[in-house]
């Protein structure tokens, strides 16, 4: 999920452009690895903390709901501390995240797992706030498309990495595991297997803040420059916008802010989700634990061929148009089907959500004039879909068939996703 700033001025020379862009790159890896991470821990933490369904759909919940509410503040830390030194206190912030993973293990306490993410997902926002404008800035706005276009595979292909590592540190002869934790009736033994299980998880998570911390230093050192941003030239011309007092006026971006909030839902779902559907056809925990990968594969399938596509051959518009479709086609597949076909196409449902974020932003973001800053940080609040929906389909689960339950909730996200990429996006201003 990437988003441009045409308004900055480029990085005057291509040394320092060529060592930015590495950066940069890095730290969108950094992005995809940690945000990937959930669906091996709902998995985990559904055994360790022997949650259900509804419970365990928390980890999306605390995770993405740190989105919601640091997308503003975190566009006034950056304007306090500019990008570079924002882009050290994310990683920081991300580290303590990852720190409180170590008493949460120790004690076994799924609020403390919870809070965990909390603070890696307000890390992650801060971050999202300073790399997203900034790749723009690092030469002229005609190459902009390319340079996100690199940022997008570096983050899904970290995204594909993250829940094998994860999973095969964590989840290891899960399966046999998980029966004999089952079978156990000993109460003492089982809090003993279930304590064990979980200091599993201490080691990656010193890891990954020994790793953060050490990141932040490097990155403080760094030759990365600082750009001087120019002055938005929308917010000199009020007219732009027409004569808006309010980024309430623009149903256009209102019903964007919306279709980002569904469509980072069904993405979470997609990714996170699939492992518990599989579970729930009776599939053995050491195969679930990797279909979170399958999913990020066909992601970054769909994100490539976006890059040769779109625009030469088809429009933004159009390419959402034809997300939505696949959506709409795929969960119907995945609901009359069933074993490895019915996950075959919720992993193609990665395909179809691939699009979707570089479509609706810039649809959302069209004509608001001196509003685009303000709308900009509205359509990242919409990334708290991800903490609603899944948590949605997890209640739903524990009331009727999984099947029924995905289906229920994916089918009106693509709906409304194609009703946008058709009128919504033009609703209350002039083409």
């Amino acid at each position: 999920m990437t988003t441009a700033n045409p308004l900055a001025v480029p990085v005057p020379t291509q040394r320092t452009n060529t060592t930015a862009i590495f950066i940069i790159g890095f730290l969108y890896f950094i992005l995809g690895f940690i945000t990937w991470l959930n669906g091996s821990l709902i998995q985990f933490l559904t055994l360790v903390c022997q949650l259900k369904s509804s419970q365990a759909f928390l980890v999306t919940t605390a995770f993405y709901m740190a989105y919601f509410f640091l997308a503003l503040p975190s566009s006034f830390i950056i304007k306090r501390t500019g990008f570079k030194n924002g882009m050290v206190l994310s990683l920081l912030v991300m580290a303590v995240g990852s720190v409180i993973f170590i008493p949460a293990a120790k004690e076994r306490s799924f609020g403390l797992f919870l809070t965990g993410l909390f603070v890696q997902g307000m890390g992650l926002a801060l971050l999202q706030t300073a790399v997203n404008p900034f790749i723009s800035i690092l030469g002229p706005i005609e190459s902009a498309a390319k340079r996100i276009s690199i940022m997008g595979i570096c983050n899904k292909i970290a995204g594909i990495i993250s829940p094998l590592i994860l999973s095969a540190i964590l989840l290891s002869n899960a399966t046999v595991l998980e029966k004999r934790i089952d079978a156990t009736t000993n109460i003492a033994e089982k809090e003993q297997l279930l304590n064990e299980l979980s200091g599993k998880v201490i080691m990656p998570y010193v890891v990954l803040a020994v790793s953060l911390t050490l990141l932040a230093f490097a990155l403080l050192k760094s030759p990365l420059p600082e750009p001087q941003i120019e002055e938005d030239k929308t917010a000199a011309e009020p007219n732009v916008a027409g004569n808006k007092t309010s980024i309430w006026q623009f149903p256009h971006l209102l019903l964007g802010a919306l279709c980002i909030f569904v469509y980072v839902g069904v993405e979470v779902m997609a990714g996170d989700a699939i492992g518990v559907y599989g579970k729930s056809m009776g599939m053995p925990l050491d195969k679930t634990k990797y279909f979170t990968t399958f999913t990020l594969i066909s992601m970054l399938a769909g994100y490539v061929t976006g890059i040769f596509t779109i625009p030469k051959y088809i429009s933004q518009q159009v390419a959402l148009k034809a997300s939505a479709s696949l959506g709409i086609l795929f969960s119907f597949a995945a609901f009359f089907t069933s074993g490895y076909t019915a996950i075959t196409f919720i992993a193609l449902l990665g395909l179809a959500n691939a699009l979707m974020w570089p479509a609706i932003f810039p649809l959302a973001i069209d004509k608001l004039g001196k509003f685009t800053k303000t709308g900009s940080a509205l359509l990242i609040m919409g990334i708290a879909g991800g903490a609603i929906i899944p948590l949605i389909y997890g209640n739903l689960k524990d009331r009727i068939p999984n099947h029924q339950a995905f289906f229920i909730c994916m089918l009106p996200c693509y709906l409304y996703i194609l009703y946008y990429s058709m009128k919504g996006y033009k609703a209350g201003r002039k083409m």
